[in-house]
């Protein structure tokens, strides 16, 4: 019960919330009508035949996990343990790990928001083709996902301002977007930008999201699942550790 007006509570303040909403539901339609007006979905030899919509929705559902779990989850965390307020929740009977809880939730749901969005308008607009494996697709998604949430949880744990969470969640958020496939294509950048997104974590999830729905690059799967899996693991552990309430 208590549980339950904690978490309408963060949806309202959610729904109340511009700068997450805009990112996580608009920004990646945004990229896919620049994309997906300039190149169309004909099969194309830079993505080994596979459509250009078809190549990039995955990466930009990636990119709808990111804003979540690097900007929006840390964020949100931040702000009231830095204004008192998960301090101050103490004394009440709704205690702080049913605010994490909720906020993990209310990002989940944007997520999900942000994706059947995504889907509809690329299916809609540019014959998005249908997934070739939807059951890896959806576990991919969700280990991704994971994989992000466990990152910002980490940021939301070091950070010990607002102004510092900021910073830390705009170095690791950028890099993310733009050095991982998720909105520009790897296949189009120079051999020390490439070696660079090996060291993102998104760039795995981009390999195994684009393998789930073309079925191209599948030797690839095993690595990126070893590495999400493996990141979502340490860094949870990590952020379970070094997490304040005050």
């Amino acid at each position: 019960m208590m549980f339950g007006s904690v978490l309408a509570f963060e949806a309202r303040r959610m729904v109340r919330n511009f700068p997450p909403l805009f990112f996580g539901l608009a920004f990646p339609v945004m990229i896919l009508a620049v994309f997906g007006g300039i190149y169309g979905n004909e099969p194309s030899d830079l993505f080994d035949g596979v459509g250009t919509v078809d190549a990039s929705v995955p990466a930009y559902v990636a990119m709808v996990l990111a804003v979540a779990g690097l900007m929006s989850l840390p964020l949100g965390m931040v702000e009231y343990r830095s204004r008192g307020i998960l301090r101050r929740l103490r004394a009440t009977p709704a205690r702080p790990g049913a605010f994490l809880a909720a906020q993990v939730v209310v990002n989940g749901v944007v997520c999900l928001l942000g994706v059947g969005v995504l889907l509809t308008s690329a299916a809609t607009v540019f014959d998005l083709s249908a997934p070739r494996h939807p059951v890896a697709f959806a576990g991919t998604l969700l280990l991704t996902g994971a994989a992000m949430f466990s990152l910002g949880l980490l940021i939301a744990a070091v950070a010990r301002s607002e102004s510092t969470a900021v910073v830390i969640a705009n170095l690791a958020y950028f890099p993310m977007i733009f050095l991982t496939g998720a909105t520009v294509p790897l296949e189009i950048m120079p051999g020390w930008m490439r070696t660079v997104s090996d060291a993102l974590p998104l760039s795995y999830g981009v390999d195994a999201l684009r393998w789930a729905w073309s079925g191209h690059g599948g030797d690839q799967v095993p690595a990126a699942l070893a590495v999400l899996g493996g990141v979502t693991v340490a860094c949870s552990a990590a952020a379970a550790r070094l997490f304040r309430w005050e």
